[in-house]
């Protein structure tokens, strides 16, 4: 074992791009958009654009950003490099914090697809063996990404097919000619943009793909545009066959929509379902070992967390120790709305930060003027004031937690040395 020392450059642009679309095509792509409908309503594409521009902004910081600094840790990097110490501890910070919940929330919706009756063994039981996974290798976590993906784009396929056949809601059309009612549409925005933040895995990635001043952009811009035409194609085809009304109403919409060809349709999709959400918390468990081994590194998080194996190069201790946290959060609560609310908050801080890089950042690739940086800041800003003020102070005191426990630590090395 090396205590500091790097990982291999294993992945090309493909599988880096696998990794991001991975993340992206989770639970989110079978299970967002009835929450989504229930709050935009027939506005719904209204608010996958908002969500799209949102996430494009932050793409594109994070690819600029992960080609000048091609490291693992992502924003956290970022934020420490371009805006100091205590900006990217908060990226950090907020990143593994939302992200364990996260973890715990794909954990949770996968076992309640295979064993509902025993829903907290089994998720923990998924994390244990995916992290196995993981300590293999990075090669080994994108071959078994572009395994479960290629199955989710099949099963999607064709439940879009089954859709576009199957029957066609009554047309229904916005009211009164008014336009969107924006705070539901905001709020809609901001329920499908966490769909889209996969892409952080690759920069969180950065020290593991090769040529990564190439592959790094395009892994990200590629895998978020493949995202967004999923979810556009999805979106037409649920308000086609469903309607607003019934797509509001509902917890598994693609298995609604193909529900007339019979049980076996809904099962395929819950198949389906299963396997997305095995590839986002591939992806997840993979990018907050890479996040906790940067802030190891820098002394943020406890130094043996930085130890990487010698024989697979990969962070082993951070991401043993990110497994048990998840497991530790899926013992306390089975709630998924509990895990899902306490991430959202952090996801946007992180990008936040990100935004607020990539403005500061000196030379800059032309695809990432700086007008966009700010208008990504902004994007987070506006998404963070929609969420449930009850995520926004649950998260808010965690962030606060991790802030005043750094101050500690520092004042303690301070008088030591």
């Amino acid at each position: 074992m090396t205590a500091q020392g790097g990982l291999r450059r294993e992945l090309g642009t493909f599988d880096a791009t696998a990794i991001g679309l991975g993340s992206m095509l989770g639970a989110g792509v079978f299970a967002a958009f009835g929450p989504a409908a229930a709050l935009a309503g027939p506005w719904l594409l209204v608010s996958l654009v908002l969500a799209g521009a949102v996430a494009y902004c932050n793409a594109v910081a994070s690819a600029a950003l992960a080609a000048r600094y091609p490291h693992s840790g992502g924003a956290y990097l970022y934020g420490r490099r371009e805006l100091g110490e205590w900006a990217g501890f908060l990226a950090g910070w907020g990143f593994v914090t939302g992200k364990s919940a996260s973890c715990a929330a794909m954990a949770l919706t996968f076992a309640r697809y295979v064993a509902p009756e025993a829903a907290v063994p089994v998720a923990i039981a998924a994390v244990a063996g995916l992290t196995a996974v993981n300590l293999f290798g990075v090669a080994r976590t994108a071959f078994a990404t572009k395994v479960l993906v290629a199955v989710v784009l099949v099963v999607l396929a064709f439940a879009t097919a089954a859709g576009l056949s199957v029957h066609v809601a009554p047309a229904t059309t916005a009211d009164d000619g008014a336009g969107p009612p924006w705070p539901g549409t905001l709020s809609a925005a901001g329920v499908l943009f966490f769909a889209f933040a996969g892409y952080a895995r690759i920069a969180t990635l950065g020290e593991e793909v090769r040529d990564p001043r190439r592959t790094i952009p395009r892994a990200i811009l590629g895998a978020l545009a493949g995202a967004l035409a999923v979810y556009a194609v999805l979106a037409v085809v649920l308000l086609r066959g469903l309607g607003p009304a019934q797509l509001a109403g509902s917890a598994a919409p693609l298995a609604d929509l193909v529900a007339p060809l019979g049980g076996w349709a809904r099962a395929l999709v819950g198949f389906g379902a299963a396997c997305a959400c095995l590839g986002a918390l591939l992806a997840l468990v993979a990018g907050i070992g890479r996040t906790s081994l940067a802030m190891a590194r820098e002394g943020d998080l406890p130094r043996p967390l930085a130890s990487i194996g010698a024989r697979h190069s990969v962070p082993w201790v951070a991401e043993l120790a990110a497994a048990a946290v998840v497991v530790v959060v899926l013992v306390a609560t089975s709630d998924l709305l509990t895990v899902v609310s306490f991430s959202g908050f952090g996801v946007l801080v992180y990008y936040a930060v990100a935004n607020a890089a990539a403005f500061r950042l000196g030379a800059r690739p032309g695809y990432a003027p700086r007008w966009l940086a700010a208008t990504g800041f902004a994007g987070c800003v506006i998404l963070t004031v929609t969420l449930p003020w009850r995520s926004v102070l649950a998260m808010a005191a965690v962030l606060a937690a991790g802030l005043l426990a750094r101050a500690a630590v520092l004042a303690l090395r301070r008088r030591r040395g």
